[in-house]
């Protein structure tokens, strides 16, 4: 009983340094992780300035994963060079290393500090920055509670026979201890994590220097495999980078292994010795990898590219391009590129409606074939869109992320419902009229092009409304759903004024005509639901309908004559 709550112990303490370590840099990315970003893409004009950004950003965010995972990001959008990805990589190798200096440290009197002050934060707000620098201090202070626990729960395994007996194959087999340390790491998705764990048991005795060496080299391979492997799926380009850090931390490890006996004796002249030997060769490690592939940069991403060479397949227009996984740690950034994917979704439904009053027009059946093609495209695209907000959803997003995650899963979804609507009712009504060789009175026409260049505008309007959240604008579109309801029934009184007269063309048409009007004005309804959020947020909106236009009516209730009241 006595060694299994030992385990559950050493357990529980590297659970807690994970756990930690996500929080640290889960409130850095909340908090702070758009400045980072831009930092990020602005200080990659040359390697230098890229490997210091790199160094910079991750220890901050305190995790090279997700330094990786931003580099692969920008560089599949070609917002990153190919040598200044590689380099920011490897200045990320070297900033997580002064992460963990810092954390092996004693500092285990600013871990209460920091748990008072990041819970006395976390709570006063329950949105904003306030409440993710308090989530950051939070996961310090379980970062350094959860070393002293490693420690303590170590210290008995010292004397353990049992644990000796597990450990002296791995002293005596450095390859597979660094494999079982790479495991560890690509699993636990941190370095920084493992390498405190080792620092741990190496402060308690647990494990000998020589093998807490080559758990080292192990769990720099793991944290260069996390990254690409969490890249599977995304281009070739995106790739590259966490590839080429995966190769050139294997080309360390290779040249370091036979020289691991020597470490110690070399890193002990530097003054560097005691417990804390694993983290120091942690650091020299990095920066000795640093030193060695800056120059050769351009032959890394040579190689890179060889091993992942672009797809000679052209870009498939169904693909989203904005929606970033990378970004999924930070909503607001998320969001961004999810309304941005969602205006290129509008795109296409615009050019949708465009080509559909072509078809009533011209009678081209090519035509009418490709708008059925777009909203497959369409469909894809909501449906990548849709998939991406799930994915944002399982992050926690204060109160206005949450309003603009529902704005732009609403939009989005209305889009779709456009695309139906063109796609099996528009393009149908038209087959029906190419089929039978209709065709509509000029005047019928003619207002089946001013009806559908009024909701095409709207549809403009519309987009404008949900990436700019203004209220006038809001308004305007709103008032413009009324106004379009007045335009069909005037389209209607006109048309059945043509039925009267006795004119053939609108007779055989009649249906198709009022069902084209009746289903350009469902599109115009989908559009204007993007204004009713914003209207309500401003108390603009009542339960039912704009309050101007309550006061308007009550207006003309109260007035005496003519529907005018008179001046108080």
């Amino acid at each position: 009983m006595g060694a299994t709550a030992l385990l559950l112990d050493l357990a529980a303490g590297i659970a807690l340094l994970l756990w930690g370590v996500r929080m640290v840099r889960t409130g850095m990315t909340r908090a702070f992780g758009a400045r980072l970003r831009r930092l990020l893409g602005s200080a990659t004009r040359n390697r230098f300035s890229a490997f210091a950004a790199g160094i910079g950003v991750t220890a901050l965010l305190q995790s090279a994963t997700a330094t990786a995972m931003l580099v692969a990001s920008f560089a599949g959008r070609r917002l990153i060079g190919p040598a200044a990805a590689l380099a920011v990589m490897l200045g990320a190798d070297v900033g997580t290393t002064l992460a963990a200096q810092l954390l092996s440290l004693d500092l285990h009197w600013m871990g209460p500090l920091a748990l008072v002050i990041g819970v006395g934060l976390f709570l006063s707000t329950e949105s904003g920055n306030r409440r993710h620098v308090g989530r950051l201090f939070i996961g310090f202070g379980l970062l350094l509670l959860a070393l002293r626990l490693i420690v303590a729960a170590s210290e008995p395994l010292r004397n353990a026979s049992a644990f000796a007996t597990v450990m002296a194959p791995l002293a005596q087999e450095p390859l597979l201890a660094v494999a079982l340390a790479a495991l560890l790491t690509w699993a636990a998705h941190s370095s920084l994590a493992i390498v405190l764990m080792l620092v741990g048991l190496a402060s308690a005795g647990a494990i000998s220097v020589p093998l807490a060496l080559a758990l080292v080299l192990g769990a720099n391979i793991g944290g260069a495999v996390a990254p690409f492997a969490a890249t599977a799926g995304q281009t070739p380009a995106a790739r590259r980078a966490p590839l080429g850090n995966l190769l050139m931390r294997a080309i360390g490890v290779v040249i370091a292994l036979p020289l691991l006996s020597f470490v110690p004796q070399w890193l002990g002249a530097l003054g560097l010795e005691g417990p804390r030997l694993a983290v120091h060769f942690h650091t020299a490690f990095n920066l000795a990898l640093a030193l060695l592939f800056l120059p050769l940069l351009a032959q890394v991403e040579l190689l890179c590219r060889r091993l992942l060479p672009d797809a000679p397949t052209a870009e498939d227009s169904t693909k989203p391009r904005y929606l970033d996984s990378g970004a999924l740690d930070t909503p607001s950034v998320a969001l961004a590129a999810a309304a941005r994917e969602t205006l290129r979704l509008s795109d296409t439904v615009s050019r949708m409606l465009d080509d559909a009053i072509t078809v009533f027009k011209t009678d081209d059946a090519r035509l009418a074939k490709a708008v059925e093609q777009a909203d497959d495209q369409v469909d894809k695209l909501h449906e990548a869109i849709k998939l991406y907000l799930t994915k944002l959803s399982n992050h926690e997003m204060d109160a206005e992320e949450s309003r603009r995650y529902v704005d732009v899963l609403t939009f989005t979804t209305n889009l779709e419902h456009i695309g139906d609507i063109i796609d099996k009712n528009l393009m149908e009504l038209a087959a029906k009229k190419i089929k039978h060789r209709l065709h509509f009175s000029p005047e019928g026409m003619q207002e089946l092009a001013d009806f559908h260049a009024r909701v095409a505008g709207n549809l403009q309007m519309a987009c404008n409304v949900f990436m700019a959240s203004d209220a006038k604008l809001a308004r305007q579109l709103l008032q413009e759903k009324a106004s379009l309801r007045e335009a069909e029934r005037m389209a209607a009184e006109n048309h059945y004024r043509r039925l009267a007269a006795g004119r053939a063309e609108s007779i055989e048409t009649s249906a198709i005509h009022l069902d084209v009007i009746r289903d350009l004005k469902r599109i115009n309804s989908h559009l204007t639901a993007v204004a009713y959020p914003i209207l309500e947020q401003t108390g603009e909106l009542s339960a039912t309908r704009l309050r101007a236009d309550e006061q308007q009516q009550a207006g003309k209730k109260a007035a005496p004559n003519g529907g005018h009241a008179k001046p108080a």
